[in-house]
């Protein structure tokens, strides 16, 4: 499947997430690096959100890891292409261990937005559609328009997956929406989201 060109990139990503966290609105969100995790606070702070400040290309493993300790519950990874370039073997993994309630949405601009919007590999020819599909996660396509983002909220109810949409996302210059930099206050306020007592 050749993935989408650079001119099919007509989402508006601030409201794609928007849309989105309308939809799941109990799901457990793993942020990745940078703009996703502006976007997800812009959508509505909430303890299920656990920002990342760092750790670029960890947001599909950590999402992993929730989704096998958590297997009721429906866990998004939202993240960049950039990110998930950097991340690109959790793939692998996540498609060998087959958690039926994660999801993988990646808001694709075709830039590294986080450190001056140069070109990503996504926009010089690889598909990560098709680097999920070669590791064996079955659920994988691209998206286009705005209004398939309902497509995304029935894969997370339907929690069939892993699941891997590569959202195609304005390259804009968004204003950053941030969320605290206080980790310890992120990681006890999700664990207690959790059931669990902060440490």
């Amino acid at each position: 499947m050749n993935q989408p060109t650079a001119s099919a990139a007509n989402i508006d990503r601030r409201e794609f997430v928007a849309q989105l966290m309308k939809h799941c609105p109990n799901a457990l969100v793993i942020p990745g690096l940078g703009s996703s995790n502006y976007d997800l606070f812009a959508a509505g702070d909430r303890p299920e959100n656990f920002y990342m400040w760092g750790a670029m290309g960890g947001a599909a493993s950590i999402g992993l890891g929730l989704a096998l300790a958590q297997p009721s519950r429906e866990v998004i990874v939202l993240t960049g292409d950039g990110e998930m370039l950097m991340g690109m073997g959790s793939l692998a993994t996540i498609g060998a261990a087959q958690p039926k309630n994660l999801t993988i949405v990646i808001l694709d601009n075709g830039h590294f937005g986080e450190t001056g919007m140069q070109r990503s590999h996504t926009s010089l020819g690889t598909d990560l559609v098709s680097v999920a599909k070669g590791c064996n996660i079955t659920h994988a396509s691209h998206l286009t328009e705005l209004e398939q983002v309902s497509d995304v909220a029935r894969a997370v109810s339907a929690k069939s997956g892993p699941t891997v949409f590569q959202v195609k996302v304005k390259a804009d210059d968004v204003p950053r929406a941030l969320p605290t930099r206080d980790g310890v206050f992120v990681k006890n306020r999700f664990r207690a989201a959790l059931g669990f007592e902060p440490v």
